[in-house]
């Protein structure tokens, strides 16, 4: 336990963060989930409804350091190039 004021503080802060952190991590990922429960629906028009707001929610999600750009960026595309190949099926 912390001994000193400014020690308690901190960990209160660290506290405060840690739950606002998992509840954005926690949007993030279901936001995801829905986007890939649309893909295997199969409706294209729904899909992309869902990905518009969930790539809103990654960019937030990036925005305050939760993820890396790169992450966000990484989910983006794949959810984007799932999206086209259920829109234009090369069969």
């Amino acid at each position: 336990m912390a001994n000193s004021a400014s020690a308690r503080k901190r960990s209160i802060q660290s506290e405060k963060r840690r739950k606002r952190n998992a509840s954005l991590r926690s949007s993030f990922r279901t936001a995801v989930k829905k986007v890939r429960v649309a893909i295997g629906s199969g409706d294209t028009d729904n899909a992309l409804l869902v990905f518009r707001s969930a790539s809103s929610v990654i960019d937030k999600v990036c925005s305050k350091g939760i993820i890396h750009q790169n992450k966000a960026n990484r989910y983006k595309s794949r959810l984007s190039q799932r999206i086209k190949a259920i829109a234009s099926p090369s069969q």
